[in-house]
């Protein structure tokens, strides 16, 4: 497979300019590659901020500072370096996030618990700090930048570069919301996914936007998987420069915040999906649309049993129909459900109805399906209104190519 021009790539959007928000990328040679792998958002004193963040046991410096830092939800930087997690790196690694801090907190002349840190890449080698140093040096003297050059500088095995953008209306103001994210391999998302920013104009105290973002990860990046494994760095963070000028938003009583929220929610989907389509490997994007459970958390649960399912995904690349694999995954997902009950289906085609083959099931129309590159899998439990979507990728073996050397 030509990793240079994957088969479900999507050209990076036209983003809107953000107020309040400078870009700049740079080179600190974190991996033996030519070109940037350092990014600084310099954003607005005040700037609001919210974030979610990995659940791993074993999480970088980076999190557990992270988490301490949204707390206080006021951002004025944000450092992002790949090629490197800092993970699994004891005092050493906190040392360098300290060590960049610092650094861009004196130059910026903000409170360090102002500056975020993100880092991504090989675990357990501790962030070098003469390469951190120089790198934040070489990127505060750098010029602003576009979206997509930071999008490709925060990149790690990921094949294409990764945008999203939205608008709604406030009162009379329009406020404008841009997110970009990295993310392809060790991605099965306990809170977020790999690394993924989101950027507005609009006004919105710190502890609302907490509350919007943390309900809309639940149904878009937490509900995304390529391979089953949660990394040690997954972080989501939304900075609100406010800029826009709109009337603050505060609650959702407040008039726009639903218009808001469906903007934030929509760029978190289309960035979520494009983890998955740059799944490493990947061939086919897969739906998979849970219905009739008992709740929607068993829904959910249900869709990762089948979506992270080895057997299900080498199935769907083959382009076989074998819904007998989805039936186990279901069996196995430790959540209510019926055998006599169950239903699944592909692309609108029914294979099974109430426990059993139909009859008159032709799998012609489900094999031309699956040939396609954008997958759907319908499974119907039959006991309840719960409902959830999942989203992931084929199982190839270009999946095994990528991994196999990753950390040279």
């Amino acid at each position: 497979m030509d990793l240079a021009r994957p088969p479900l790539a999507v050209p990076f959007p036209d983003l809107a300019d953000i107020e309040g928000v400078t870009l700049r990328v740079a080179r600190a040679g974190y991996k033996a590659w030519e070109r940037a792998d350092l990014t600084l958002a310099e954003l607005a004193e005040g700037t609001s901020v919210a974030g979610v963040f990995t659940k791993s046991a074993c999480a970088s410096s980076e999190i557990e500072m992270g988490r301490e830092q949204v707390r206080q939800g006021r951002a004025q930087a944000l450092v992002v370096n790949a090629g490197n997690s800092n993970a699994f790196t004891g005092h050493r690694g906190r040392e360098a996030v300290e060590q960049i801090v610092g650094q861009v907190s004196e130059a910026l002349g903000c409170a360090g618990d102002e500056v975020f840190v993100s880092s991504t890449g090989v675990i357990g080698v501790p962030l070098p700090k003469d390469k951190a140093r120089a790198g934040i040096e070489a990127v505060l003297a750098a010029k602003p930048c576009g979206w997509e050059h930071a999008a490709r500088a925060i990149g790690t095995t990921d094949t294409f570069t990764k945008g999203a953008g939205a608008s709604a209306i406030i009162g009379d103001t329009r406020v404008e919301l841009a997110g970009i994210i990295k993310g392809s391999g060790m991605i099965a998302p306990d809170m977020a996914t790999m690394l993924g920013y989101v950027f507005t104009d609009a006004a919105v105290e710190p502890a609302f936007l907490q509350e919007m973002l943390t309900k809309a990860n639940a149904t878009t990046f937490s509900c995304i998987t390529v391979d089953g494994d949660t990394s040690t760095s997954d972080t989501v963070l939304v900075f609100a420069t406010g800029k826009a000028g709109n009337a603050r938003l505060a609650s959702w009583s407040d008039a726009g915040a639903d218009a808001f929220y469906a903007a934030l929610l929509e760029t978190c989907r289309q960035l979520a999906h494009l983890v998955v389509r740059d799944g490493e490997g990947a061939q086919k994007f897969i739906e998979i649309a849970v219905t009739g459970a008992a709740n929607d958390a068993s829904a959910r649960t249900i869709g990762l049993a089948i979506a992270n399912s080895p057997l299900v995904k080498t199935a769907i690349a083959g382009g076989d129909a074998n819904w007998g694999r989805i039936v186990m995954a279901v069996g196995k997902a430790g959540e209510p459900a019926d055998r006599d009950r169950l239903s699944i289906g592909f692309g609108g085609t029914w294979a099974a109805k109430d426990g059993q083959p139909l009859a008159d099931y032709d799998e012609a129309p489900v094999a031309r399906h699956l040939e396609g590159q954008d997958i759907r899998v319908d499974v119907d439990l039959g006991i309840g209104t719960g409902r959830a979507s999942v989203w992931t990728c084929d199982l190839t073996h270009g999946y095994i190519s990528i991994n196999a050397d990753y950390r040279s």
